[in-house]
């Protein structure tokens, strides 16, 4: 379904992007109960708040990067060896170029698995009127939140990501800075998840008291 049809499907539901009415937290969830899970997210409802966290990679997935930084040392270590015995820095062949290569495309690709491992959690808080959006690492320390409040939010987006294939986006604007941001709420939405979309996406969208947030 393209994200136009999904649109027209939402308006035939009575939900219209550009219309509707703002509603408050307790009745929108009381109309749509949030679905335990939507995409790679695991919802929860506590009193007072509405929590979203991705779920954790597998545990061959969290090695792999670690795995592509060993090779790339190894490589590193045959590419000196392979100097070395080629008579130094004048004597480079190729194989010391094509370990070196490989040292690098490596190492690009460990940062960049390391870079997906990232899980993403979301705490709307009632009492506040606040979303707290959380990039979570693994390294220690690294771990990035953001408080936005939700007269600052101006649009839910459903995304399309490939065919049959969604994301919900959060954007707002921070009076403050007077910047755009976006955050990704959830990803890996698909086709038969329809239902569970239409649900989050209205209960979000009630709950920042929107009027005009449309599908992207």
């Amino acid at each position: 379904m393209r994200i136009a049809q999904l649109a027209s499907d939402f308006e035939g539901r009575g939900v219209r992007p550009y219309a509707v009415a703002v509603a408050s937290f307790a009745d929108a969830l009381e109309e749509n109960p949030a679905p335990r899970r939507l995409g790679d997210v695991w919802l929860r409802y506590e009193p007072g708040r509405l929590l979203g966290e991705s779920q954790p990679p597998s545990f061959w997935r969290r090695q792999l990067p670690g795995a592509c930084v060993l090779l790339a040392t190894m490589c590193a270590s045959g590419a000196l060896v392979a100097v070395l015995w080629g008579g130094g820095a004048g004597g480079l062949s190729s194989v010391s170029v094509t370990l070196g290569v490989l040292t690098v495309a490596l190492m690009g690709l460990a940062l960049r698995l390391e870079g997906q491992l990232g899980r993403r959690r979301f705490v709307l808080h009632f009492p506040t009127e606040r979303l707290r959006v959380e990039h979570l690492r693994w390294a220690p320390g690294s771990t990035r939140v953001e408080w936005v409040p939700f007269d600052d939010v101006f649009a839910v987006e459903v995304v399309e990501r490939a065919p049959k294939r969604y994301a919900l986006v959060v954007a707002w604007r921070s009076e403050e800075q007077g910047e755009e941001k976006r955050a990704v709420l959830v990803e890996h939405i698909g086709a038969g998840e329809e239902e569970a979309l239409f649900r989050v996406w209205r209960l979000l969208h009630n709950a920042f008291g929107l009027r005009g947030a449309g599908l992207a």
